[in-house]
């Protein structure tokens, strides 16, 4: 069904509103994929806050149009399915790790800061750890030095509480 002038101002609105807030935009070709599947690509992308939308290539240039991911607008070829996250790695995460086994479901191109991303691209954007897992990271290698002193003070006074009482 084909959307009347206001249709078409209300998607672009809302794709704006998403993109506003977004540091990454994923495109990938999902021609022969199952309604089954892209049901179940879109609970995964809700939960991990990417919006994901299958726009018509136009409306998608005009939303992207005068932001930092105007640079992929000549990648929106053909049957495409839009995600955007602000975190800068889930869009890319979500959608690669669907892409996985499905022969039909293609990784086209992506945008991040302002660079436009090839498929390897958004893959290897895709293999950063999340901002979860680096937090921790960096706690644990902030906590080792501590915890290693500690260890070294307490072996300290346990030798030397071992040399008095003999």
């Amino acid at each position: 069904m084909s959307l009347n002038l206001e249709g078409k101002k209300e998607v672009v609105a809302e794709v704006v509103a998403s993109i506003a807030k977004a540091q990454t935009m994923v495109l990938a070709e999902y021609r022969g994929t199952t309604v089954a599947d892209l049901t179940k690509l879109r609970s995964e992308a809700r939960a991990k806050g990417v919006y994901l939308r299958v726009l018509k290539n136009t409306l998608a240039r005009r939303a992207v149009e005068g932001t930092p991911f105007a640079v992929a607008s000549d990648k929106m070829v053909g049957p495409l399915i839009y995600g955007f996250s602000e975190d800068a790695v889930a869009a890319a995460k979500v959608v690669s790790d669907f892409a996985k086994g499905k022969e039909h479901f293609v990784i086209k191109a992506g945008a991040f800061s302002g660079k436009a991303l090839d498929a390897a691209g958004v893959q290897s954007l895709a293999n950063i750890p999340s901002k979860e897992v680096l937090l921790s990271q960096l706690l644990g290698l902030m906590q080792s030095p501590v915890s290693r002193l500690a260890r070294v003070v307490a072996a300290l006074a346990e030798k030397k509480g071992g040399a008095v009482a003999a």
